[in-house]
């Protein structure tokens, strides 16, 4: 079993990213849960959202404690929340950030996505949506197929914005 934790703010789309990747995973033939984690909270608030893919059914719908794989939509979550807690030796981070991070002893990969969604006008309040250029990132890693996030995405959400977000990230995040 594959899994991946999301470390989110409220109103970044943290929630629907993890939906939307299991979405994906479903797409490319693997078995996928979502779960969201939060209490009462607003805008702008650590959130975590956890996603498990498997090939053979999945039987929990938990929170997971020792993921193989860390996604960061927002660095300032690392500020207050140990996004590094439990991951798997040699396990994999995807940060969203135009910089290059190096991590002791886990495979770092990242890419601007709030800048993608700057771009393709995928902002509400104010504040970037990452939920479908992410799918494209983890596309490009290799935990989902590109066509299978397009999919996704065109299915939950009409905006052909948000498929244009995927594929920019994919284009742009190195292999």
């Amino acid at each position: 079993m594959f899994e991946i934790r999301i470390h989110s703010r409220g109103g970044q789309g943290g929630v629907t990213a993890a939906r939307l990747l299991a979405m994906a995973a479903l797409h490319d033939g693997k078995y996928a849960t979502a779960c969201p984690f939060y209490g009462a909270e607003r805008r702008g608030a650590p959130i975590v959202s956890f996603v498990l893919i498997d090939d053979k059914p999945i039987k929990v719908y938990s929170q997971i404690r020792q993921p193989d794989m860390v996604v960061v939509l927002d660095e300032s979550v690392m500020d207050v929340v140990d996004v590094l807690h439990g991951l798997r030796k040699g396990g994999r981070i995807f940060l969203n950030s135009p910089v290059n991070k190096e991590f002791a002893g886990f495979e770092c990969k990242n890419v601007d996505l709030t800048g993608i969604a700057l771009r393709e006008n995928l902002v509400v309040a104010g504040s970037p949506i990452l939920n479908t250029p992410v799918l494209g990132a983890l596309a490009k890693m290799g935990v989902i197929t590109a066509d299978s996030a397009k999919k996704a995405i065109r299915e939950m959400l009409s905006d052909e914005h948000n498929v244009k977000a995927a594929e920019a990230a994919y284009k742009e995040m190195s292999a």
